[in-house]
């Protein structure tokens, strides 16, 4: 089941150590590279008095339920600095919501509004797009599939184009069915014959 990522914010965060919430999410970090969910920005009052307080690497989660995220610890949460890796990317600044949609020949599909995400593996598996005002009496938003995406920037998402996939799809071999025609059968044939003599 996919989850938006409207679900994410504003979701409390749960210690089992001291039995109760302990901040809720502000926003989430997003690594461009395999656009995967790798931590969270948690604020609340039992959390540090950083920018935007404290950071959960969701590797600390035990669980994701419908009463919110569940940790050992408020131990568990870490700030600015402490996991290099998490700061490097937390530096690029990078924000799914609000990238422009492209094919690779360079038509303008939209913007992105929201995007969905598989609870368990936190992939980011598809893309609600919002159209342009000229494309959007038609169609109002799109949705785009993960596998679609061809190349992440800082500004855009670039998709596969739709003569690409045509393309790929007219490639596979034609379904050949695999059972008999009575009309091709050889007896039909003799009938036919026996009818004309007649």
């Amino acid at each position: 089941m996919l989850l938006k990522s409207s679900r994410l914010i504003g979701c409390p965060v749960l210690s089992l150590h001291l039995g109760g919430p302990i901040g809720r999410v502000v926003s989430e970090v997003v690594d461009p590279e395999n656009l995967k969910i790798i931590a969270l920005n948690v604020d609340g009052p039992q959390t540090g008095d950083g920018e935007h307080g404290d950071i959960l690497d969701l590797r600390s989660v035990r669980e994701y339920s419908n009463i919110g995220m569940i940790i050992d610890s408020i131990d568990d949460l870490v700030s600015r600095g402490d996991i290099i890796k998490l700061d490097e990317i937390m530096d690029l600044n990078f924000n799914v919501v609000g990238l422009e949609v492209k094919t690779k020949k360079g038509t303008k599909l939209g913007k992105v509004v929201d995007y969905s995400f598989d609870p368990n593996t936190m992939e980011i598996m598809q893309f609600t797009v919002k159209r342009p005002l000229m494309k959007s009496f038609l169609d109002p938003e799109l949705i785009i599939g993960r596998s679609q995406i061809k190349e992440v920037n800082d500004y855009e998402l670039i998709v596969k184009d739709e003569e690409e996939k045509i393309k790929k799809e007219s490639g596979r071999k034609d379904f050949v069915p695999n059972f008999v025609n009575p009309f091709r059968d050889g007896k039909l044939a003799t009938n036919e014959a026996t009818i004309k003599d007649e």
